[in-house]
């Protein structure tokens, strides 16, 4: 194998590894969704978090992170915004359309890389990302909008994700991959109480174990090992704007999954919010911290 072949393999391989990541997580989601009519979504963010705690404390024994009073505050807001993140964006998934979901999720990630990145072009991105947001909302009684509810709980998601890259990247300084960990049991210990009140025995239903498993496989462990494999190998910006084109896997997982056909300006809709991200992510700092997905 030439230099050249040695180089261009060591830019695509994590471009590559990116992509699953991001496929991972999106089909996770749909098949989250398809446990919703036993323990509802609430139920569904419970079993998830409570597997994929099992899973990431395993493999990464954060234990052994050395938390001081400062530093654990920062993991326990960063915990519950991830908690907060997971819940809300499977509540919109009641009534909303996966990909819509992600791309009004996005705009979380995509307020802090403009916020990072007052430029007389971020105002071109900002205006992008309000059109694509103006054609999800329902415009009159008779329009076929999306269900404005489960559009407030996608937006929510994606104030936590806004949360979660700001104080993760604070809480991450010091531990690493281990505050993953730790955040993942936080979000847990949060989301629990509303899941078992919500489903109840429900939970403890053998059939739901290998579902539920997957889903924490899928949505946590899987892609949070592959982009960090891609983060080593990839500019933050490089990394930011492939993730910004997630709201499309979202769109073709939701479609080939779950069979939700979305309209044209839908469609329009989530390609504006993309172009938003991709430039408002080119556009900014290079100490911004990359959107990384947490779905």
């Amino acid at each position: 194998m030439n230099t050249q072949t040695r180089s261009l393999a060591a830019t695509l391989f994590p471009v590559g590894v990116l992509l699953i990541a991001m496929a991972s997580i999106q089909s996770g989601a749909s098949l989250a969704k398809s446990m919703f009519p036993l323990i509802g979504p609430e139920g569904t963010t419970t079993l998830r978090l409570l597997f994929a705690s099992v899973i990431m404390l395993l493999l990464l024994r954060p234990w052994r992170a050395k938390l001081s009073a400062s530093t654990l505050k920062t993991v326990i807001i960063y915990g519950a915004a991830l908690g907060g993140m997971n819940f809300l964006f499977y509540m919109s998934l009641q009534t909303v359309p996966l990909g819509i979901a992600v791309a009004l999720e996005f705009t979380g990630p995509l307020a802090v890389a403009l916020y990072a990145s007052r430029r007389p072009v971020d105002f071109l991105w900002i205006g992008l990302a309000i059109a694509g947001l103006l054609l999800l909302i329902p415009m009159g009684e008779t329009s076929k909008g999306i269900d404005p509810v489960g559009a407030s709980y996608a937006l929510g998601a994606g104030v936590c994700w806004a949360l979660y890259i700001l104080y993760g990247q604070k809480a991450g300084a010091e531990n690493g991959i281990q505050t993953a960990a730790l955040g993942v049991v936080i979000a847990a210990l949060f989301v629990a109480p509303i899941g078992i009140v919500q489903a109840g025995s429900a939970l403890l239903n053998p059939a739901l174990i290998p579902v539920a498993l997957g889903v924490a496989t899928l949505s946590t462990a899987l892609p949070y090992s592959l982009e960090m494999v891609a983060l080593t190998r990839l500019p933050a910006r490089t990394f930011g704007t492939l993730m910004s084109i997630e709201p499309a896997f979202g769109a073709l997982s939701g479609l080939l999954f779950l069979n939700e056909v979305l309209s044209l300006a839908q469609w329009l809709a989530i390609a504006a919010i993309i172009t938003a991200s991709v430039g408002a992510t080119l556009s900014m700092r290079n100490d911004t911290p990359p959107p990384i997905a947490a779905d």
